[in-house]
């Protein structure tokens, strides 16, 4: 099978070339690897190790987490899977993104796949205590009748490091347009929809994390909640998202506790602007679009609205 990879890119940072060189041990073959490119002035295409890479540059205002990703497809469609890497998603080995694409040639059923994220080397306790909540040790295969028993978790998914199958890309509908973020659970819905199978595959792992702070989690949760309240037919299909909120309170509570108490006034502080931030998201049409736009982090997206 052909494969293409694709990485939106902004000024990438520390990491870039980390993520880089992990990408040149990899043992898959690239039919192509592609940069989405908007505007980094900050040498991220100057990086070595991009001497076989493809360029497509957009303007950093064009940017949409749904529409240029679709754009970039549309423009290297010539692959029968496409791989999603975020720019601070380091693959934990040489092995990460074949295993990925194995999965899919061995599963005809599956019309996506996604890897294991693990913390960044480091991290501090709320940050990795995120990535072991959301990407535990064991893979699952999930379909459209597993709604009733994971809830939303059914289409939890993320483009970080994401694997599609040409064909139910498309019968899906690909990336939608217009989404402040949320593409991934998006299409995975839509195909779960149409009767592929998706799956998690635990031991293709990249290290891929971030610790935000109290504030950065409230924009973060309200934006979620936005894209919810934009996506109800998530909610008809596959239910609410905040029983598997209270999971993850539950968790965090017990982890901070374990490792490290010394998080715990942050992370009761971060799982109320969570929910907070998410609640008001759903409700984001009764606030004045000026407002939404100082309570997002996603800031562009209001520009189009």
């Amino acid at each position: 099978m052909k494969i293409n990879l694709f990485i939106p890119t902004l000024n990438a940072g520390a990491k870039w070339n980390q993520t880089l060189a992990k990408i040149a041990e990899q043992t898959a073959v690239f039919h192509r690897k592609i940069l989405i490119d908007s505007g980094s002035t900050d040498g991220t295409l100057q990086a070595p190790l991009l001497d076989d890479w493809e360029v497509m540059a957009i303007d950093k205002k064009d940017f949409d987490h749904g529409g240029t990703r679709q754009m970039a497809v549309e423009k290297f469609n010539d692959a029968d899977i496409f791989i999603f890497l975020t720019q601070d998603a380091i693959p934990a080995d040489k092995h990460a993104l074949s295993i990925l694409v194995a999965s899919l040639e061995n599963n005809a059923e599956l019309g996506m796949a996604y890897g294991r994220q693990l913390p960044h080397l480091g991290a501090k306790t709320l940050e990795a205590h995120a990535r072991l909540f959301n990407y535990p040790a064991q893979s699952e295969v999930r379909s459209l009748k597993d709604h009733e028993q994971y809830g939303i978790k059914t289409i939890s998914c993320s483009n970080s490091f994401a694997a599609y199958r040409k064909v139910a890309f498309e019968e899906a509908g690909g990336f939608p347009k217009g989404l402040i973020l949320g593409e991934d659970a998006y299409i995975a819905g839509k195909m779960l929809l149409k009767g592929w199978k998706m799956a998690y595959i635990a031991n293709a792992c990249v290290h891929h994390s971030h610790d935000y702070t109290v504030k950065e989690e409230f924009k973060r949760y309200f934006d979620i909640g936005v894209f919810h309240a934009k996506s109800k037919w998530i909610f008809e299909h596959y239910g609410r998202a905040e029983g598997r909120g209270f999971q993850y309170l539950q968790s965090e509570l017990t982890y901070a506790s374990k490792n490290n108490p010394l998080a715990l006034p942050k992370s009761i502080a971060s799982l109320f602007a969570k929910w907070t931030g998410y609640k008001i998201g759903l409700n984001h049409k009764k606030l004045p679009t000026s407002f939404n736009k100082f309570l997002s982090m996603h800031k562009h997206f209001w520009h189009s609205t």
